[in-house]
């Protein structure tokens, strides 16, 4: 194969990429304009592909973790569950900057349990920013800085539990260190309240005889979420 023919082969395949890029946002803004469901035929005609290659951007768009649900019957079809996605808000470079130094010193200090969802967070509004906003925010980000001295660190494993225990409300079972740190014992409930404070991230457990109890994050063991009954 001749040079010109692999820059051309090249050239079509990053059209094709990019093709495709913009058919998933274009169908992410279809799904969020809507009210009603949209079936993947009619996904297909709209966008002038072959449903086998609906699905298959259905399913990207899930695994990049749109809230997609898939409903049945008349009037079904696919939708985005608005219970766990927001309408596009647009920051200026100030703002951002503002809330990515707080979060990524909330992260830095483990005031907070959910790292993992802030990262995440903090990843969306990088990403949405444009080339010329992306270097404003690094240029207001270079003299931006929070001082102070971190919290106990925390098991990640720990923390994931915790933070799926308390946003879905479910009943989780610990394995937490006592006080003199001689002996641990397991408890089990439902997180009532998240609380940081000076340093320290405590959690209120009401246990299975309803008392409750104020139980420190770095002293959790274990962490697992039971299922739900």
């Amino acid at each position: 194969m001749s040079a010109s023919c692999q820059v051309c082969r090249v050239a079509r395949s990053a059209d094709r990429a990019r093709t495709r890029t913009e058919r998933l946002f274009a169908i992410a803004e279809l799904l969020r304009a809507r009210r009603s469901g949209i079936t993947a035929a009619e996904i297909a005609e709209r966008f002038g592909v072959t449903l086998r290659t609906a699905y298959r951007d259905l399913a990207s768009l899930k695994e990049a973790d749109l809230p997609l649900r898939a409903d049945r019957g008349r009037g079904g079809g696919y939708a985005l569950d608005r219970r766990y996605s927001l309408p596009p808000v647009n920051f200026t470079a100030r703002e951002a900057a503002v809330l990515v130094a707080a979060a990524e010193w909330l992260v830095h200090m483990r005031v907070m349990p959910f790292a993992g969802t802030l990262a995440s967070a903090l990843d969306k509004v990088r990403a949405a920013l444009g080339a010329s906003g992306q270097r404003a925010l690094g240029q207001q980000l270079d003299a931006l800085d929070f001082v102070g001295v971190p919290a106990h660190a925390s098991r990640p494993e720990v923390r994931e539990a915790i933070e799926q225990a308390f946003f879905e409300r479910r009943r989780v079972a610990l394995v937490y260190l006592a006080k003199e740190r001689t002996h641990s014992y397991r408890l089990e409930g439902t997180i009532r309240r998240v609380v940081m404070d000076r340093g320290e991230t405590r959690l209120a457990l009401r246990d299975a005889e309803g008392k409750e109890r104020v139980l420190r994050l770095h002293r959790i063991l274990e962490a697992r979420v039971e299922p739900p009954s």
